[in-house]
């Protein structure tokens, strides 16, 4: 959906800008929705969330900014150290669980949960990147291109097929994510985009490695 950079305000705050791409941000009824997501979004609140702190919907490329947080997000902590031992998922899991309610309650739907999207502190992990996906995922401009609002092998199966998003694709990729953190793969192992889209609807998750208490 568009590039991210790290900002500094004048008092010294550091921020983390993502700037639109410019087919989505082109699209005539993009900015309105981009608009009405962010207001909705600035209202999230909770322990969990990277806030929202500014948006500039109007400018000539679009772009919202949130706390930038020093940490590293799951996708890369796994990759480096392997899978969470099982002590350590119960924080995460709690966590991540809060999280996608504190969007819920604020009319959002996250539709992008995975890895690269939570960031791991010391106290706890934080769910960014909210708020724009519903702007973006009707443009029209995203036909031309063949662009997926979502990441396949962490997307529910009504959103691998186009149909209505809500609250359950968020809890469907909340449990992806938890196997990801598992096991150090997403339950719907790797492959093409038509091939992942494929398993998200027709297959079962492949659960081996998940603690049994804690998936099964």
């Amino acid at each position: 959906m568009g590039q991210v950079f790290l900002g500094v305000s004048r008092s010294g705050r550091k921020l983390a800008v993502k700037v639109i791409r410019p087919q989505i941000a082109a699209d005539p009824g993009f900015r309105e929705r981009f608009r009405r997501e962010v207001a909705a979004a600035r209202t999230v609140g909770g322990f969990w969330t990277a806030p929202i702190v500014d948006a500039d919907p109007d400018g000539p490329v679009p772009r919202v900014a949130g706390d930038y947080i020093d940490a590293p997000d799951l996708a890369l902590l796994v990759n480096d150290r392997g899978p969470l031992p099982e002590p350590e998922l119960v924080s995460p899991a709690v966590g991540l669980a809060e999280a996608p309610e504190a969007v819920h309650r604020a009319g959002l739907v996250h539709r992008n949960l995975k890895p690269s999207n939570i960031l791991v502190t010391g106290d706890g992990p934080r769910v960014i990147d909210f708020g724009i996906a519903k702007a973006a995922e009707s443009a029209t401009a995203l036909t031309g291109t063949g662009l997926v609002i979502g990441t396949p092998g962490f997307m529910g199966p009504e959103q691998a097929t186009g149909g209505p998003v809500g609250p359950p694709s968020d809890v469907f990729a909340l449990g992806a994510v938890l196997v990801y953190a598992a096991t150090g793969k997403g339950p719907f192992g790797e492959g093409s985009v038509p091939a992942l889209l494929y398993r998200v609807v027709h297959d079962h998750p492949t659960l081996d490695g998940v603690p049994r208490h804690c998936g099964r």
